[in-house]
């Protein structure tokens, strides 16, 4: 597989790379298209980005260039551009020069409840946002999340549900979990074992669920860093059992 910059200038030759793009997307090659402004008159880039599989959106990204990236294999960056009420959220990124690389972009507007076209893949498998299911310690501190939180199971099907648009797995086992399935933790499970920032998340858990994001370490809910996190209360939620949670919503399934 070759990895193909495609080059798409004005001119009736615009609708010829259309089937250009299409033939090398399928003798399975990495294409990238890249439209002069005169082409767009002719094909808009929504249709080259659909012929060439491409799921990421386009930029620019206004990533500072000390922004923090996750540690280990995803390296995720998230950055928030208040003014514009948008999150740009990259996987794989890496610095180049004055810029940055990355293997996906996904940018979301925080004013609205739309979607990825469906299929689309994100930062995160699921094709879900990252940052608005990350638990903060900010909130544990002030004692309530208001929102459901991500998280991470160890194997998925070949399937996925909504809100999320994309699933991560070859297996249609259907014992197996579907990105985006949320979980709730039984209102009957009893909260007193557990103290401080432990037992604000299961609260939450309670209210608002759990939704499956990626594969990973299984039933493993991220936190933002901070160094307001208590390690030994956040210990206490190893010992909720899987059967502790109820399934929300299990379809309708989208498949592979």
């Amino acid at each position: 597989m070759a990895r193909v910059l495609q080059g798409v200038s004005g001119g009736i030759a615009a609708y010829k790379a259309c089937e250009l793009t299409r033939l090398l997307v399928k003798a399975g090659h990495d294409v990238t298209p890249l439209l002069t402004p005169d082409a767009e008159r002719f094909v808009t880039a929504e249709t080259f980005r659909a012929l060439a599989r491409v799921e990421s959106d386009p930029g620019p990204y206004p990533i500072p260039p000390r922004t923090r990236v996750e540690g280990g294999s995803d390296r995720h960056a998230i950055v928030v551009q208040r003014g514009r009420c948008r999150l740009y959220e990259l996987f794989d990124a890496h610095r180049a020069g004055n810029g940055w690389t990355a293997s996906n972009g996904a940018v979301f507007d925080l004013r609205s409840n739309r979607r990825r076209p469906a299929g689309w893949t994100s930062a995160d498998a699921a094709g879900l946002p990252i940052m608005p299911g990350l638990a903060r310690a900010s909130e544990a501190r002030a004692g309530a999340i208001r929102h459901a939180l991500r998280f991470t199971v160890g194997a998925t099907q070949k399937a996925y549900v909504a809100p999320a648009q994309h699933f991560a797995s070859a297996d249609p086992n259907p014992a197996l979990p579907p990105m985006g399935l949320r979980l709730r933790l039984k209102a009957g499970f009893d909260l007193r074992p557990y103290h401080g920032q432990a037992r604000v998340i299961l609260r939450a858990l309670k209210t608002y669920g759990m939704i499956v994001a990626d594969n990973g370490s299984s039933w493993f809910v991220t936190g933002a860093p901070d160094p307001g996190w208590r390690d030994a209360q956040l210990e206490e939620l190893k010992r909720v059992p899987g059967s502790a949670f109820e399934v929300v919503r299990a379809g309708p399934l989208t498949r592979g």
